[in-house]
């Protein structure tokens, strides 16, 4: 009767203990795989976002410090009061012929003087005798700053726009040329050689050895005259321009309009910063090849 009584006790238990119904669910097998994936979303968002942290926060502590009356207005304007100033300028078509005709200068400096020290970069980095013929004399020219030549410039051209682009010119010249004349210089001789050996022509040797190997310190030289491009652009829009971005800050000034006068500044920056994106992916481009600009996968 004990025995009868201990077992109808301890059954019931014994079952409810090892029903399913008593155990939790198992969790689904496919719970880490989603956890990093949104793990990785919110990590790739957070660095897109993180290069903009510094901007947003100094922007935001200008805007208070206008608003507190810790910052005069008239020295540096809030940034409402600077972007409304755009707006006006935006709306009335004004701001655009600026940047027209700043971008338009901007490329064809680009475009000469760039073209220029490519070209040159390639021969004298390929050519010996033209090595030392002519790069004793640009590196004598290189050291002549571009802006102590303006009143030279003024008297060669006047002030037109062949003023502008002569000092554009000259100063994205230089640091492609440079790039392109080492670049050349530093492609392993080993693989120059191997080309020979499988029968490559000069022309081949060059397209398919020299260039590709060359290309990544050339495109340094393009990122750098890019944003030297509108550095001096600044300084050459001062030479008597009826039109352009420095056109526009400088006549600003006149008036003590200082909003626009950061409509300016800032219109440079962007522009500056569209020319850096841009380089960055002609890069990403052109080296794709290239282990240290390919993406993990």
């Amino acid at each position: 009767m004990t025995q009868t009584l201990r077992e109808l006790h301890i059954t019931p238990l014994t079952d409810a203990v090892e029903s399913p119904a008593f155990h939790s669910s198992p969790a689904p097998s496919n719970w880490p795989t989603a956890w990093g994936l949104l793990f990785g979303i919110f990590r790739n968002f957070g660095q897109r976002l993180l290069p903009w942290l510094v901007p947003v926060a100094l922007i935001a502590s200008w805007q208070i410090a206008s608003s507190l009356g810790w910052m005069s207005t008239r020295v540096l304007p809030a940034p409402v009061d600077v972007v409304i100033a755009a707006w006006t300028l935006a709306v009335s078509g004004e701001l655009w012929v600026h940047v027209k005709v700043s971008a338009g200068r901007a490329l064809s400096g680009l475009a000469i003087g760039g073209g220029l020290g490519l070209l040159l970069g390639l021969l004298t980095g390929s050519v010996r005798v033209l090595e030392t013929l002519l790069d004793s004399t640009l590196q004598m020219v290189r050291n002549i700053p571009a802006l102590a030549m303006i009143p030279m410039v003024i008297l060669w051209f006047g002030i037109d726009e062949g003023a502008k682009l002569f000092l554009i010119s000259v100063a994205v010249f230089f640091p492609i040329y440079l790039n392109t004349f080492h670049g050349i210089r530093n492609v392993d001789p080993g693989l120059i050689e191997m080309g020979r050996t499988y029968g490559l022509s000069r022309g081949q040797l060059y397209t398919q050895i020299i260039l590709p190997g060359a290309i990544s310190s050339i495109l340094v030289g393009l990122r750098f005259s890019l944003g030297l491009m509108w550095v001096i652009l600044i300084v050459a829009e001062t030479i008597s321009a009826q039109a352009g971005i420095g056109y526009l800050t400088m006549n600003a000034r006149e008036f003590l309009q200082t909003d626009i006068v950061l409509v300016g500044i800032l219109l440079y920056a962007l522009l500056g910063k569209l020319a850096d994106v841009f380089a960055k992916s002609l890069e990403s481009y052109w080296l794709r090849w290239h282990p240290g600009y390919q993406t993990a996968s």
